[in-house]
């Protein structure tokens, strides 16, 4: 694959700086992984001389490991051992890491635009991904890193995915700890609001790259898992709204039972100024003469001074008495505000004798 030429050039320069040093086994190592990566004319060549020196270093039928280890203590220098190790990464490869953490959404991830197309993400996604493969990339943090480019090219190729992402943005979900790569305030949540994908990162990376989809059976699986986490959170959220449903019932309900309960205890009104069924004798006030009615067996049951029921009588009515004079009053006054404003004769002479008798009674109270 063409993506891969530069990784197997380097293996074999590291192969050829291990042959120079008298390390054929770890020689032999790179030259082999860069074959499997990407054919070149050097690495055949290079194998070819570290067969020959094999053949050369090794007596009788002895085991070429055996011959590599000797030949490699021989030759290996007294003070390789005080060198420290160098990294396996170059310094490019550890800022690319860095950066990628410090990114706070999918797009600054991938480096585009919320107004990417498809092919602009998924060739994005091919140049981070090549530069991050763990593979490739052996600097701290290039497998969370090469994880997340994954996911943000899952969610963004994806398009009811994608609307939902821009919808909601990502956003951290608790009891998910496993499941979490955080980098400065941005969370690669795999379950963050079903911005997941259904697929591994190496999956992902074969997708992109012309690898094909991963066996149907495991698409299976893996999407039976999602399905049961689904579930299993819709089951949760059911639960948690029955319960919600039910505390703001509460208060509810135990108003109807005090109300239930105090009606049992509140007695009936000793009167009332109009008669119904149950208050059907009338009496009259000592004082206005006002018309009230009690109950049959008023005066059995009845223990209080009648003279003060009877100011309570009055005070009652002679409240009631204002209301319907203030609505009097405001139909009249309504109706000769009409009659000004359409220049209406005969509507203000309407108003004018338009009778308010609770007024007047009102009055004649006031005056007694």
């Amino acid at each position: 694959m063409e993506s891969n030429k530069d990784e197997a050039l380097r293996c074999v320069e590291i192969a050829r700086n291990a042959f120079a040093d008298g390390k054929f086994e770890r020689a032999e190592k790179f030259l082999q992984k860069a074959e499997r990566l990407y054919e070149t004319k050097d690495a055949k060549e290079l194998l070819e001389k570290l067969k020959g020196q094999n053949k050369e270093n090794r007596p009788g039928t002895e085991g070429t490991t055996g011959a590599y280890n000797r030949h490699e203590k021989k030759s290996a220098p007294k003070t390789e051992s005080s060198k420290p190790a160098e990294p396996e990464y170059t310094s490019d490869q550890l800022e690319a890491v860095k950066k990628i953490k410090k990114c706070k959404d999918y797009y600054e991830v991938l480096g585009v635009t919320k107004e990417a197309t498809d092919s602009e993400i998924k060739k994005a996604y091919k140049k981070l991904a090549l530069q991050l493969h763990p593979d490739k990339n052996k600097a701290p943090g290039s497998v969370e890193a090469f994880k997340a480019v994954g996911n943000a090219a899952a969610i963004l190729t994806d398009a009811e995915k994608r609307k939902s992402y821009d919808l909601y943005g990502e956003q951290p979900t608790s009891g998910r700890a496993d499941h979490t790569h955080s980098y400065s305030g941005f969370q690669f949540n795999g379950y963050s609001r079903g911005f997941d994908s259904e697929y591994t990162p190496e999956e992902i990376f074969s997708m992109f790259f012309g690898g094909g989809f991963p066996s149907q059976q495991n698409v299976y699986m893996r999407q039976r898992r999602y399905q049961r986490h689904n579930d299993n959170q819709h089951a949760q959220r059911e639960n948690q709204s029955s319960y919600a449903a039910l505390v703001n019932l509460l208060p509810i309900l135990l108003l109807i039972m005090l109300s239930m309960m105090s009606s049992f205890f509140i007695s009936d009104p000793i009167y009332s100024l109009q008669p119904n069924q149950k208050y059907s004798v009338m009496r009259k006030t000592a004082n206005w003469k006002v018309p009230y009615y009690v109950k049959d067996n008023f005066h059995s049951e009845y223990q209080g001074s009648v003279s003060r029921l009877e100011v309570a009588v009055e005070e009652e009515y002679f409240q009631h008495l204002k209301h319907k004079c203030f609505r009097e009053r405001q139909y009249k006054e309504s109706m000769l505000l009409k009659a000004r404003n359409f220049g209406d004769a005969n509507l203000y002479r309407k108003a004018q004798s338009t009778p308010t008798p609770s007024c007047d009674e009102l009055q004649k109270l006031q005056n007694y």
